[in-house]
């Protein structure tokens, strides 16, 4: 029997993966739906200033993505979490133009949270799978 989750995995960060016990990426009916994407380091640590870790996670995020065959220009939604929102969202903003690409962009929805396990931000995307 076929299972009905086509998982993906990027390079190096299986065993990650595994121990946390969840996919990083499905793939299911033509459409890659991307686990949240912290700014973690190989090792799972978080890195500990806002910017890098913003950065590490979208750096995180494309490694899933481009295993998967896509990219960002792919993705049509993106939800993002915030510790404190107030003190993330300026940076975020100040990050995105150098992964979000050209209009048009995928829809965004934020989220203020209290805790991420030690990260102050979080992303996770759907993207179109290129062919689907």
């Amino acid at each position: 029997m076929t299972s009905p989750r086509d998982a993906v995995f990027p390079p190096g960060r299986q065993a990650l993966y595994e121990r946390n016990r969840y996919s990083p990426a499905v793939r299911s009916n033509g459409f890659l739906f991307v686990s949240g994407q912290v700014g973690s380091r190989d090792d799972g640590s978080p890195e500990p200033e806002l910017e890098p870790q913003i950065r590490r996670a979208f750096g995180n995020l494309n490694g899933v993505l481009e295993a998967a065959g896509c990219t960002f220009a792919d993705v049509v939604e993106v939800t993002v979490f915030l510790v404190d929102p107030e003190a993330v969202l300026e940076t975020f903003w100040r990050v995105l133009p150098d992964y979000w690409g050209e209009a048009p962009y995928p829809a965004l929805t934020g989220v203020g949270v209290t805790w991420l396990y030690g990260f102050q931000f979080e992303i996770k995307v759907i993207a179109r799978l290129p062919g689907a």
